[in-house]
């Protein structure tokens, strides 16, 4: 595919967005399962799904078809879902046992992948079962999160994601022991692309979100790039006299940490939750994002928090898919970049490049 239109360069002030075909453009989705979701890091499930020998999970990466699983060893494998007879799914749902079994015809592997029993197949000529294993992928975990990277190439998660679990311990958040509470889906009638453009930049706070930008001291409000991530400060206003504010009680010492990880993942970590955003393309134009959330100790988010970050993602979907519309007008092929607010955007594009033509 042909790249050319976007010629990237790493001063802001000189840099153009990607092109909007990027965004409109079915081909450019299936290039992206390709070059970015099979070679990065993809957050899958969590660990309590596969905590006891025996449990599995399935699920896909790009459209394609993978599961977790925990063996009788212990150890916590991934690897393909579909049989290596005739290409049917094997696991449908999660669940535990000693083998798996393929629906079709019966197949059965062992939970690391080797083939276990093949009904009615002898006589077969020049087939060796001992051979015969289900693909395997990358699989790491870091606090509640199962991360898998499919094509093997991808550098170590912990390369990936930096200073990330220093800054996090150092805010106080137990990552290892988080409790899961919630979970929100929403699906988007917008591109991924546009919808981690949005996340990575306060820009449009004043305009777009009021309650939120009333909160915060957006002079100090910046975007911090690394390697493979981004970081946001976006420190709370001090109250005025006698003021009585929402995110006072959401977050009573004024401290918050945001990351946003290539290309798809997001961390939203404060002093007694941590909250995660998986942003999964369902089509060019449509978007699936997740939203879960944990605890430091058990017991429930409160819901005042879950009601001001739906009010929060209500406003972004209004312009994302407002962005999406625009992006086919025939008039607009890219945009500039302001150089205060959107080296979080610049950065992301700039990795999304690099990935799409190595």
């Amino acid at each position: 595919m042909d790249l050319s239109d976007y010629s990237p360069t790493n001063d802001l002030a000189r840099a153009t967005t990607i092109p909007a075909r990027w965004y409109i453009e079915p081909q450019f989705l299936e290039l992206e399962k390709r070059k970015v979701f099979r070679r990065t890091w993809q957050a899958v499930g969590h660990k309590q799904q596969v905590a006891e020998a025996g449990q599995y999970f399935p699920f896909e990466v790009a459209a394609e078809p993978l599961l977790a699983a925990r063996g009788e060893d212990g150890v916590l494998r991934s690897f393909s879902n579909v049989c290596r007879h005739r290409a049917a799914v094997i696991v449908e749902k999660s669940g535990k046992g000693n083998v798996l079994r393929c629906p079709y015809h019966g197949w059965t592997y062992k939970l690391d992948g080797r083939l276990h029993g093949a009904p009615e197949f002898d006589g077969v000529v020049d087939w060796d079962s001992t051979s015969v294993c289900l693909p395997a992928a990358r699989i790491e975990t870091w606090g509640p999160f199962v991360f898998v990277n499919v094509d093997g190439a991808a550098p170590c998660l912990p390369e990936v994601m930096g200073s990330i679990p220093r800054e996090i311990a150092e805010l106080g958040c137990p990552v290892e022991n988080l409790h899961f509470c919630c979970r929100r889906e929403y699906v988007i009638h917008c591109n991924w692309k546009v919808y981690v453009d949005n996340y990575l930049e306060g820009y449009h706070l004043p305009a777009a979100h009021p309650s939120l930008y009333r909160e915060l001291d957006y002079s100090e409000y910046r975007v911090e790039t690394h390697r493979w991530y981004s970081s946001q400060h976006a420190p709370i206003r001090p109250p005025q006299a006698g003021e009585k504010r929402h995110y006072d009680e959401l977050l009573p010492d004024k401290r918050a940490l945001y990351y946003w990880i290539f290309p798809n993942f997001m961390l939203n970590v404060y002093p007694d939750n941590l909250s995660s955003n998986l942003i999964v393309p369902l089509g060019h134009d449509r978007t699936l994002t997740i939203f879960e959330w944990f605890t430091y100790a058990e017991g429930e988010i409160s819901g005042k928090t879950v009601a001001f970050s739906d009010q929060i993602q209500q406003e972004d979907i209004r312009l994302c898919e407002s962005v999406q519309k625009g992006l086919g007008s025939p008039g607009y092929e890219r945009g500039r970049f302001s150089v205060k607010r959107e080296n979080g955007v610049h950065h992301f594009h700039l990795l999304l490049h690099e990935a799409l033509t190595v």
